[in-house]
């Protein structure tokens, strides 16, 4: 196990009806003027724009609204938002959706402050100092942005898609219900399945040694996700199994999983150029570019894998050949991400195959850099895993 720092300082209010107490929770901590930023008018079919409406006005909390936010979150609408809450002098940006309208308000937050254009961040020109506050009422387990260090926001010129990991990012405060993922579609409950996966599969797969702890937390998390996604998509008012997917949403992506070894998030990176330029859903994504790069790696610790595929998916061990259960792991991930309905090749995926060289050039910016940590890739490596995601195992 190697040194870290642990740092989680989100406040989670966890439960059914958490969204009524909003205007008391955000007068609590002392804020008169926010930013009510959020997605379509999903939230105000639901009924939950108005429940957060009548609450703020309760406590007396003034609000400016910012709706639009897509799935890809588009730099545009963070610098209006930008401008809104200079404006505005907003306090804090109440984030009400999923993973884009949480890494948008986070956008928002953190240009606020900083004199410059605030895509300077995602080309690692600037790195951000302060922020406005953060608050969230999460509507989809996926992200895990409602507890994390992490933003992603797309640029539309050239379709660039660029994340940063920041501790001054880390909302200060989360309201989840699981009641309020009821409604999702199927397909975006399991984009959100597969998303909470692989948050913990891209630390878990790591070159550290003795990490048992981890790896037993790691595993425990991916194998209720499993089995909670499972039941969900066959109930999806079943709500033990929402509230097991929101909160491993949360545990995924704020650094519990990965303490005391070292991520590789290579398939994020990767699937950040098909979101980017094909505008796809991120899970549905991953779902596709995973088991390709698993194939691509796997004999750098085919141990490992073999571990994975025993204890999550419960493949029978080969000892003699541990490259066998590794490979049957591999086989069990993609075929779970297609029992709930996830696009598991290219073709599936509506992605063409004449763009590869552009997409990995985007990836190493301009094959300057490699990514990675469990096995560093560069251009042609991405390129050859774009090509092993054209098939199934």
């Amino acid at each position: 196990m190697i040194n870290f720092e642990y740092y989680a300082p989100t406040k989670v209010f966890f439960g059914k009806g958490r969204q009524h107490e909003i205007g008391s929770m955000i007068a609590e901590y002392g804020f008169h003027k926010i930013l009510l930023h959020y997605g379509s008018d999903r939230i105000k079919k639901s009924g939950l724009y108005d429940e957060v409406v009548q609450s703020l006005q309760k406590a007396d909390i003034e609000f400016v609204e910012l709706s639009g936010v897509v799935a890809n979150p588009r730099l545009s609408l963070v610098e209006e938002g930008i401008r809104i809450c200079r404006e505005q002098n907003i306090e804090l940006v109440l984030a009400v959706g999923g993973g884009s309208v949480i890494d948008s308000a986070k956008a928002i937050g953190c240009g606020y402050y900083y004199d410059g254009p605030v895509w300077d961040f995602f080309e690692a020109k600037a790195s951000p100092q302060k922020t406005l506050p953060v608050g969230v009422i999460l509507t989809i387990a996926a992200a895990g942005s409602e507890m994390s260090n992490s933003m992603v926001i797309t640029k539309e010129e050239g379709l660039v898609k660029r994340g940063i990991n920041n501790n001054i990012v880390r909302p200060l405060f989360a309201v989840l219900n699981p009641e309020l993922t009821y409604t999702l579609p199927p397909y975006q409950t399991a984009c959100g399945i597969v998303d909470i996966l692989m948050h913990t599969i891209e630390r878990y797969f790591t070159n550290v040694k003795d990490v048992e702890l981890t790896d037993l937390l790691a595993e425990g998390l991916m194998k209720s996700v499993i089995e909670a996604g499972k039941r969900v998509m066959r109930d999806p008012y079943d709500y033990e199994a929402r509230a097991t997917l929101m909160w491993a949403s949360s545990l995924s992506h704020n650094d519990l999983t990965g303490a005391g070894r070292q991520s590789d998030f290579a398939s994020h990176k990767i699937e950040l150029e098909l979101s980017g330029m094909y505008d796809v859903a991120h899970g549905a994504g991953l779902a596709v570019i995973f088991p390709a790069w698993a194939q691509y790696v796997y004999q750098h610790n085919p141990s490992l894998f073999a571990q994975f595929a025993v204890r999550v998916f419960h493949c029978p061990m080969n000892y003699t050949n541990p490259i066998k259960s590794a490979q049957a792991g591999i086989r069990q991930c993609q075929e779970f991400f297609s029992s709930l309905g996830m696009p598991v090749t290219m073709a599936e995926l509506g992605v063409p195959n004449d763009k590869y060289e552009e997409m990995a050039d985007k990836c190493t910016w301009g094959n300057t850099r490699k990514i990675g940590n469990f096995v560093e890739l560069d251009k042609n490596d991405i390129i050859e895993i774009y090509k092993l995601a054209e098939k199934r195992y």
